[in-house]
């Protein structure tokens, strides 16, 4: 029979294991998210270095051909996609506002509303959304296969930066490719809206012009600007760097893709919190 000492010293470490387990498994996953904020960071700045010598130096000369595929491929191709989400997102706006605002006499206001919202956050978040699963799993996807392949390998042995020639041109056409999409995407959505209100909500065209015009600015219209430059930039530089540090084979490149979307969302939210808020404090809405 077991004195109570012993009983004491046999349930000790099992508390402390039901106690440290959750705060260790919280703090390998807070290490991880670090290391692997790290290693964008990184690979951004090397990026960087790149861009500024294609720029500075002719030994180094941006490639402009594969800059230019990259964007057919990442965005044109997008194009369509992002077109029906963003008018589709249009024309629910329109509809959901319609009730609430006709209550107070003020139906016609929904051309302020669309109009701000649009420009300042749908426009480019849908667009970014759209061209994470678009292009940005699609892009981890290419450069894990490289590396399971040995492709980055062999371009080592032959003297080539992978950097120089697989991210830099990516990075640059995701950018491009996201700034022009964040504002056809707010046009379409905008469209969208002008055709459903007259054509439904018996909003005449002038007026819903009027009240658009009158409560945008081009502050609002560059903020989106910025935003879809900025989130371009992110797609390309985590889909990138997951697929430059997949391991495992085939199995490594599905896990490259499924991170690459989750994360470039997360990014995304949060590069949009922190220009919201930046905004709010400069009172530039």
């Amino acid at each position: 029979m077991n004195t109570p000492h012993e009983e004491t010293k046999f349930k000790l470490p099992m508390i402390a294991l039901i106690v440290l387990y959750p705060v260790a498994m919280l703090g390998r996953r807070v290490l991880g998210i670090v290391s692997h904020t790290g290693e964008v960071f990184s690979l951004f700045a090397t990026a960087v270095k790149w861009v500024y010598r294609g720029l500075t130096t002719k030994k180094y000369r941006l490639g402009r051909s594969a800059v230019i595929s990259q964007v057919v491929r990442i965005g044109v191709r997008s194009i369509f996609i992002v077109v029906i989400v963003s008018g589709a997102v249009g024309l629910i706006l329109a509809l959901q506002l319609a009730p609430p605002l006709e209550d107070f006499g003020s139906k016609d206001k929904i051309a302020n509303i669309i109009s701000v919202a649009v420009l300042r956050e749908l426009g480019p978040l849908i667009g970014a959304i759209v061209l994470t699963g678009f292009a940005g799993a699609s892009i981890a996807a290419e450069i894990g296969t490289m590396v399971v392949s040995e492709e980055i390998e062999a371009l080592e042995a032959h003297a080539l930066n992978p950097v120089r020639f697989l991210v830099v041109p990516r990075v640059i056409a995701a950018t491009i490719s996201m700034t022009l999409l964040g504002v056809m995407s707010s046009f379409a959505a905008i469209v969208a809206s002008i055709g459903i209100a007259i054509t439904v909500l018996d909003i005449p065209y002038e007026t819903y012009m009027d009240n658009m015009l009158q409560q945008a600015k081009m502050v609002d219209f560059w903020t989106g600007v910025a935003k879809g430059a900025v989130f371009g930039m992110l797609i390309g530089i985590i889909a990138c760097t997951n697929g430059l540090r997949v391991t495992g084979g085939a199995a490594g490149v599905g896990r490259a893709t499924t991170y690459t979307v989750v994360e470039c969302i997360v990014a995304i939210v949060i590069a949009d919190l922190v220009f919201t808020a930046m905004f709010f404090a400069l009172e530039l809405f």
